[in-house]
């Protein structure tokens, strides 16, 4: 009785004796192997064979002695590399040619090296430090001063106003009353405590005060309407025997024709046009 063969599922040859390899539980000779399954060299387009070793990156292969740096040639076997527009290149050569330059030590910031980033320049994140204090400030908050950075606290140590209110540090906008800072939101109105910055305000006695609130306080009152008159806000009034009324409140308090620009008559506290005057 006859042996069982054992054959190449692809070329028939017997596989008896000779090196073999599985693929799915179907056995195969080396050679058909490698015409149908090998995957092509990256760099040298040969067949990736049985008995070299296929290294891969991102679905492309290469044999191991042709895994190099594209640009010195150096092997990248087991050794940290960069992609650049389908290319493989050393750690080296990757930072000579596309890394930024770190501003303060002015080295080279390797790639995945920590950095910061900031108009355009660039450090290693241990280099960028306060000016004041020499301390990294790594990620926190800090502010540009004359072409050095510092930290908040460092700042306002060095350069801050101290607001005129809170006492606290002006690090950013604030507003000057009587050559004195004071932070945007700290400058109210002295009565309704309104923030009075960006807005019209007058004073008294050094106290700001928002225009309705001085004119409820201190401006004279209109006769007709016994409102504030103030001239701050624009509006025109006429005067007559110490008292005062609105343009629009000087009115006949008989007929409540408008009396601007005409001619009047008295009777006791009353101001009433001519017609109505007559007829008293």
């Amino acid at each position: 009785m006859s042996s069982e063969r054992f054959d190449c599922h692809y070329c028939k040859d017997s596989l008896l004796g000779k090196k073999y390899i599985l693929k799915d539980d179907i056995q195969y000779c080396t050679k058909c192997y490698e015409n149908l399954f090998s995957n092509c060299c990256e760099r040298c387009s040969l067949p990736i064979g049985c008995n070299s070793k296929d290294l891969s990156y991102k679905d492309h292969h290469w044999h191991e002695e042709c895994f190099q740096c594209a640009k010195c040639s150096r092997s990248l076997v087991e050794k940290p590399f960069a992609s650049k527009d389908d290319k493989l290149l050393c750690t080296d050569c990757y930072a000579n040619e596309y890394s930024s330059k770190c501003n303060t030590c002015k080295k080279t910031i390797m790639p995945g090296a920590r950095k910061m980033e900031y108009k355009g320049n660039s450090w290693h994140e241990t280099c960028f430090m306060c000016h004041r204090c020499q301390q990294p400030i790594g990620t926190k908050s800090f502010i540009p001063k004359d072409n050095s950075y510092y930290c908040l606290a460092c700042f306002e140590k060095q350069f801050a106003y101290q607001c005129a209110s809170c006492k606290k540090a002006i690090t950013t906008g604030g507003v000057t009353y009587h050559d004195k800072p004071w932070h945007r939101e700290c400058f109210l109105c002295i009565g309704c405590k309104k923030q009075l910055a960006g807005q019209r305000f007058t004073s008294r006695e050094n106290y700001p005060y928002c225009l309705d609130c001085f004119g409820n306080l201190y401006a004279k009152k209109c006769v007709g309407c016994a409102k504030p008159i103030s001239s701050l806000s624009g509006a025109k009034y006429i005067s007559f025997e110490e008292r005062q009324w609105h343009s629009e409140c000087f009115n006949c308090m008989k007929c409540a024709m408008s009396l601007t620009g005409r001619g009047f008559l008295t009777h006791r506290d009353d101001i009433l046009c001519t017609d109505c005057g007559r007829d008293k």
